[in-house]
Parts: structure tokens; C-alpha cells; sequence
């Protein structure tokens, strides 16, 4: 995983942040690549926080009780479960 990345939400305005640059079109051609490879890469981050989510979820609806997340899942991006 990219280090750079603190966490989903840090994600979605980095992703927020890109998209307004490019929309604003005063970039190079370089430079517009690059933020579009890092979008790409923080949109894929972003899709996979949300499909953990999403099982956490289903784990909770099927058991209808709280139970620890599968290992591994929340574990890459620093879960505070305490919240």
C-alpha cells in the first residue's frame, strides 16, 4: 500500500483537490498525467476502504451481533475501532 496515503478521508480530498486541477486544464501535459496516475491510484484506495466497508457490514447483517473484522481488513490504513 502507498504510505502516502493517511486514510480514506485524506484520500477523498486529495482525489477532490486533483479533479479541480485538471478541470481547470492549465496544466502541462506531464503534469497532468501524474495527476491523473495519482488519482487513479487514490480512487483504487478509495474503492477498496469502501468494499472492507461493505463486508464488515455483511458480517454484522449475517450475524446480526458485533463481531471482530475478518484479520487483515482496516489493518493497512490504521482502523481506529475505538471510535
Amino acid at each position: 500500500m502507498d504510505q502516502t496515503i493517511q486514510d480514506f478521508e485524506a484520500a477523498i480530498a486529495e482525489l477532490d483537490t486533483i479533479v479541480r486541477k485538471l478541470e481547470e486544464g492549465d496544466l502541462s501535459l506531464e503534469a497532468s498525467l501524474q495527476l491523473y496516475e495519482r488519482g487513479v491510484h487514490l480512487s483504487r484506495f478509495c474503492h477498496a476502504r469502501l468494499e472492507e466497508a461493505e463486508r464488515r457490514i455483511e458480517v454484522l447483517n449475517e450475524r446480526g451481533e458485533l463481531k471482530p473484522a475478518p484479520a487483515g481488513l482496516g489493518d493497512a490504513a490504521g482502523d481506529d475501532r475505538t471510535r
